[in-house]
């Protein structure tokens, strides 16, 4: 198993356990407020050195990314936002169900609820990725990516950038 870790962000030494203190003084960096792991070829783990910062131009231009986010937390949701269930009649003797679920389980005979049934509960908050977008510019000298399509998350949140898995690398890159 070779992987790097990789520290993003500040965050004031006040605001580190020790063991994370430790750590980043181990590694000779300021602590940062995200530490992520990335897998990396043995070949690629001996080009890279303690402490080394890495830059946005390992990204080019046209070089389709995977962007991994926090989405958009929305609270606790009934069924219709969550799983874009349709609601019930509004008339003919429906007096309170209007938005409901409707039935959950069966009869007697399984005598449960079975797992994994779509019920009202939370809604966003969660680690999602999007694949395939497009990287429309790279400003190295202000540290920048810009990427075309919908990045997951709320507006300045952190999110992490890894070369697509499901598309071909173009001609030239890494």
């Amino acid at each position: 198993y070779c992987a790097i870790q990789v520290a993003y962000g500040k965050r004031r030494a006040s605001r580190v356990t020790k063991a994370q203190a430790g750590h980043f003084a181990k590694a000779g960096v300021e602590a940062g407020s995200v530490l992520k792991e990335f897998r990396v070829a043995p070949e690629a783990l001996a080009e890279l050195k303690v402490g080394a910062e890495l830059k946005v131009d390992m990204f080019q231009v046209g070089q389709k990314v995977d962007v991994t986010g926090t989405s958009i937390g929305k609270g606790y949701a009934g069924v219709i936002k969550r799983y874009h269930f349709s609601s019930n009649r509004a008339s003919h003797g429906n007096s309170v169900s209007h938005n409901s679920a409707g039935s959950i389980g069966m009869a007697q005979d399984p005598g449960r609820v079975f797992p994994g049934k779509k019920m009202a509960g939370h809604l966003g908050d969660a680690t999602c990725t999007v694949q395939n977008l497009e990287v429309a510019r790279v400003d190295a000298e202000r540290g920048l990516v810009m990427v075309k399509g919908s990045v997951p998350g709320s507006k300045n949140g952190s999110v992490v950038l890894r070369p697509s898995v499901k598309a071909k690398a173009p001609k030239g890159g890494k």
